[in-house]
């Protein structure tokens, strides 16, 4: 062999030498570090982009700066989540975190991860009738109790303590949307709260909500009812705006909503909102990526953070329950603005300057 090509037979072994030992010393079938699949449901809440999504890569970031993320909003679209999460699984994650645009729906998916040996955690919404790993959310039934309570004490101090209320629910697909109403079902029935008018709200869509509202000022008039349980802010957005089109202040309808979004903070600092229900999605989306990168690097999950278990319709989940905080306007400061989860600048934009100072917001 000529000396130039025994040293080109070198330089191409210590080459392949080196490729083999950085293939060796990397997770993840050798292709760099263990892949998680985040799989959101929509956009339209607000909170998915702004909240979940960077707390989750941020948390999975600092403690596995090998591991990746392979994201994907299925913009409420059923479908297109189930493509989402068989192109996650065709590139090999290692886990998959499913928050699910339709808790039945997913099982198919579900069951291709569990063939694969791909642990499935269920983030803030319940996959039912599927065996899931894990379950990280809210206690969604108090939340809805939470909701009821609050309204409830609102009525008795506007000395209409019986109502009549509307009730405008979240989507039937989520199974959360079922635990709040059966909480704020509770409640209303508990503080003798009567339900003039009742809608569940396909896909949680706003507009939706103001058509279910204008259907209930139609029908009941604009004084035969005393306020309004909305789920959650989008739809609470909704409801405001059909009784405002009807000539009705909406600070004379006390409405509760949930999720702490910007324009719900801002309508509760303008009184148009009562309340809303704060859900700090950092812990939630911090436990979500701790679980689901100890089950990615096969470690046992950090102890302290499972605290029960949950019924999916098939068998009982581990599951991470966190507590939810009613917001109203005399505690923005001590709880959404003292979290970081929205600054005072956020908040405190032109129009509601003069609100922020009443409150002590700065």
């Amino acid at each position: 062999m000529s000396q130039s090509a025994l040293k080109r037979f070198s330089l191409a072994s210590v080459f392949m030498l080196a490729v083999l030992a950085l293939a060796a010393g990397c997770g993840g079938g050798g292709g760099g570090g263990p892949k998680i699949a985040l799989l959101l449901p929509e956009s339209k809440t607000s909170r998915y982009e702004a909240h979940d999504r960077p707390e989750f890569e941020e948390k999975v970031e600092e403690i596995c700066e090998d591991c990746e993320v392979v994201f994907s909003n299925a913009n409420q679209s059923t479908s297109q989540q189930q493509s989402q999460a068989e192109a996650a699984l065709t590139q090999g994650v290692d886990v998959m975190v499913l928050d699910p645009v339709d808790a039945t729906a997913v099982g198919s998916v579900v069951k291709k991860a569990n063939e694969q040996g791909v642990p499935v955690i269920s983030y803030d919404r319940l996959i039912l009738n599927s065996e899931i790993d894990y379950y990280i959310s809210f206690d969604n039934e108090k939340v809805g109790e939470l909701q009821a309570e609050t309204l409830s004490e609102k009525l008795k101090e506007e000395g209409s303590p019986s109502g009549p209320i509307v009730m405008i629910n979240g989507s039937p697909t989520d199974p959360n949307a079922g635990q709040f109403k059966a909480g704020a079902q509770k409640g209303f029935e508990a503080a003798n709260v009567s339900i003039a008018k009742e809608y569940d709200t396909p896909d949680w869509s706003p507009d939706q909500a103001q058509n279910e509202m204008q259907q209930a000022i139609t029908a009941l008039g604009k004084n035969g009812f005393e306020a309004v349980y909305a789920a959650n802010d989008g739809t609470a957005g909704g409801a405001i705006a059909a009784m405002k089109a009807a000539g009705i202040k909406p600070v004379s309808k006390p409405t509760t909503g949930q999720d702490a979004e910007l324009e719900a903070i801002q309508r509760i600092l303008a009184e148009e909102q009562f309340m809303t229900v704060y859900k700090a999605i950092k812990p939630e989306a911090n436990a979500a990526a701790e679980i689901a990168v100890a089950l990615a690097e096969e470690e046992e999950v950090p102890s302290g953070l499972v605290n029960g278990k949950t019924d999916n319709e098939l068998e009982g989940v581990p599951s991470v329950l966190l507590e939810p905080v009613a917001v109203k306007r005399e505690n923005i400061n001590e709880t959404v603005v003292a979290d970081d989860f929205w600054t005072a600048s956020e908040i405190c934009t032109q129009p509601y300057k003069k609100d922020c100072e009443e409150v002590g917001i700065e």
